[in-house]
């Protein structure tokens, strides 16, 4: 008679960085190369899918501002449900998993349910497009602070942003191209200036990468005008407006 303990498998939330595959880390890039099971957001770039193993059961739990391929409590439960059968599942997201990337939240359920769980850290989508589109998010001249929010959550309207952007400061927005005109109407109605430098990176650290230029009050009409699509970021301050960010942006708007 087998009396063997049954086998738990571990969740490994994996941060596939901003898209550049050349970023991951070697942690990330080793377990992607031996999945069996991977669980993977629709953002992760094809080129880094293209280095799982030809055997590995893919489950896309792709989510989109107006449909989501399963439900936030669902993909918990998936993650829980195939550890508890014995499989270790890589959950591969864009970025860092606990940066915007609800790795806190299946971490969490995986604690509840007995299951281990790893976290292998990813560049995060700020860190990577301000590297890829060369803005230093701090500068000795310009920002010593800075500052990530969410531009596409319940209750925009009421949270307070006072003071995260504005001189010294940088504020890098994830998720706010739909909702960019608000966004921009928050910061002035918070005191922010209307002529504020900002940059839109679209597709950061892809081959189709490009950088928008413009001020606050006019960042709506950016958004619309390019036709901006996520993934993109959207930062704000001084130092998007620096002389070697201006040198790149005016050869990515020639290029685009």
């Amino acid at each position: 008679m087998d009396n063997a303990p049954h086998r738990i498998g571990t969740v490994y939330l994996v941060g596939a960085g901003p898209g550049d595959p050349e970023l991951l880390t070697l942690r990330a890039a080793r377990l992607l190369s031996a999945a069996e099971l991977i669980v993977h957001d629709g953002l992760v770039d094809p080129a880094i899918m293209a280095m799982v193993p030809a055997g590995a059961r893919l489950v896309s739990v792709a989510k989109s501002r107006a449909r989501h391929t399963m439900q936030q409590d669902d993909i918990n439960a998936l993650l829980v449900r195939e550890a508890l059968a014995g499989h270790d599942v890589v959950r591969l997201k864009g970025g860092d998993p606990f940066v915007f990337g609800r790795g806190g939240e299946e971490a969490e359920a995986c604690y509840a349910a007995g299951v281990p769980v790893e976290v292998v850290p990813g560049v995060s989508a700020a860190m990577g497009a301000a590297a890829a589109a060369q803005i230093p998010l701090t500068h000795r001249e310009n920002a010593s602070i800075v500052s990530f929010v969410a531009g596409q959550c319940k209750g925009l309207a009421d949270q307070n942003w006072a003071g995260l952007a504005g001189v010294g400061r940088t504020l890098v927005i994830y998720m706010g191209v739909a909702t960019s005109d608000a966004i921009a109407e928050k910061l002035m109605a918070d005191g922010l200036a209307p002529d504020m430098p900002v940059a839109i990176i679209e597709n950061a650290a892809r081959p189709t990468m490009r950088v928008l230029r413009g001020a606050l009050a006019g960042l709506g009409a950016l958004v619309e005008e390019h036709k901006v699509k996520s993934p993109a970021l959207i930062v704000i301050g001084e130092v998007t407006a620096r002389e070697r960010t201006q040198d790149l942006l005016k050869i990515a708007e020639t290029a685009a």
